[in-house]
């Protein structure tokens, strides 16, 4: 039995002291992003219950109806070794177990137990960052994060994860000090640069924003895919509120889309940036179509309810209807059977917004209006960041214009112009907002031209 520490120095239990950068691998790749993080599984000969974790913890990021099963027997095996682990170790086995069994509140509570008690061990704080974006925790993120700064704050990554905890929080100057601290720390530390393009978002800062996120682009190499797509999924965000369509495009071909077209998030990324074209009124040609290849293997998935509401609008605006009418029916019988840490989000989120989401998707805007407007309040229980869920105000906004009624207007005239106050950069808005105002015969306060500061 080889007793050794892994790079931020915590005690590692393992069976063969070989498996050890491997594990370094898991844990530092993980904390960065970096595909790197998918080299435990050479190690996983190793019978020590860390290893075993940390390999059952990547099946189960593969967020597929799959990932349990294939998560089971590494549980299996950590748990069977879990006597001759570290208590810090024993944690993290407990952890991910609890994971595998859907008890997402015991997960972040062993997480947040070790925050306090191990606060170097970073691999544990992000995955219940992780959990807790899942279902909305938006203060528990940040506590993970502010439980581990004194013991960690070496880490740039550390100060990446703080960040998008205050973001999400809406603690707008917390979450950029943190981002460019990071930043300053390790040039190439993409989740803080997609904290800070967040910031940039929320405040309207659209120009800087973009040239921000071009200008460290080329540090996104050897990431994972989510990461790296991700990060130019909000390059496109910027392109197209400020009007530069052509540009959004080539970014969502090249960068967005591709590069593993069988991953959950990978998946959801293209749904939401090929719906936020055609709200732009940019064309998408037959692009729907090559998504929806790859969501029709998802109609069993159910693991996030966030993941199936994407899938089941990318399949919708595909014509697949056979597809959507499946994953809805699917979506609806395993709602009460949820587990109990979930069930309330999928039954009385996530059906309804489904519902509202398929009105949309097939031109039933006062379906999709009575829907989407009874799940938008409580949308943050679904999961999701404010800018991926803005998705879906962004779907309700558009069915409140084109059902055309006085009432439905002037609810998006109140939608439009409080959102275009926070984003006057963005042409998307201002041409949105001139519609409605027309529509209200309230022409002369369309809004007007900006000029760029």
């Amino acid at each position: 039995m080889a007793c050794i520490t892994d790079t931020l120095g915590n005690r590692l239990t393992l069976h063969d002291a070989g498996s050890a950068p491997a594990v370094d691998d898991f844990v530092m790749g993980f904390i960065s992003c970096e595909a790197r993080a998918v080299n435990v599984l050479a190690a996983a000969h190793d019978s020590g219950a860390i290893v075993q974790a940390c390999c059952a913890a990547l099946h189960l990021f593969a967020e597929s109806r799959e990932a349990v099963p294939n998560a089971r027997p590494f549980i299996a095996r950590a748990l069977a070794n879990i006597d001759e682990a570290t208590p810090r170790e024993q944690r993290f086995v407990q952890a991910v177990a609890a994971w595998a069994d859907g008890d997402i509140r015991r997960a972040i509570a062993l997480h947040q137990e070790q925050a306090r008690e191990f606060p170097r061990d970073l691999a544990s704080l992000k995955l219940g960052q992780y959990h807790c974006f899942n279902i909305g925790d938006c203060p528990g993120m940040l506590r993970l994060a502010l439980a581990a700064l004194p013991a960690a704050a070496d880490v740039p990554y550390l100060h990446g994860m703080a960040a998008f905890g205050y973001e999400q929080c809406h603690l707008m100057r917390e979450a950029e000090h943190s981002a460019r601290r990071a930043i300053a720390m390790c040039r190439k530390e993409p989740w803080a640069h997609h904290a800070l393009a967040h910031v940039m978002l929320t405040e309207g800062r659209l120009h800087e924003g973009l040239a921000f996120m071009q200008g460290v682009s080329d540090t996104w190499t050897g990431l994972n895919s989510f990461m790296v797509t991700h990060d130019w999924w909000h390059v496109a965000l910027f392109l197209i509120d400020l009007g530069r369509d052509t540009e959004a495009l080539e970014v969502y071909d090249r960068h967005a889309w591709g590069v593993e077209k069988a991953y959950s998030q990978d998946q959801i990324g293209a749904v939401s940036l090929l719906a936020r074209f055609e709200l732009a009124g940019i064309a998408v040609g037959e692009r729907w179509n090559d998504v929806a290849d790859y969501l029709m293997s998802r109609l069993d998935d159910q693991v996030l309810p966030f993941l199936d509401l994407q899938y089941l609008y990318g399949l919708a605006r595909a014509g697949r209807s056979t597809g959507a009418d499946t994953l809805l029916r699917h979506m609806e019988a395993f709602a009460p059977l949820a587990p109990p840490s979930t069930r309330s989000a999928w039954e009385r989120v996530c059906v309804p917004t489904a519902h509202g989401l398929l009105a949309h998707a097939r031109g039933d805007f006062a379906g999709a209006i009575d829907h989407l407007g009874l799940a938008l309040p409580r949308l943050v229980e679904i999961g999701g960041s404010h800018a991926q869920r803005d998705l879906f105000e962004q779907l309700y906004l558009d069915a409140l214009v084109r059902s055309g009624t006085d009432a439905a207007l002037a609810t998006a005239q109140g939608l439009l112009q409080r959102q275009l106050n926070t984003q006057p950069e963005s042409l998307r808005l201002r041409r949105q907002a001139t519609d409605v105002y027309a529509g209200l015969g309230l022409r002369e306060c369309a809004p007007q031209p900006r000029a760029r500061a």
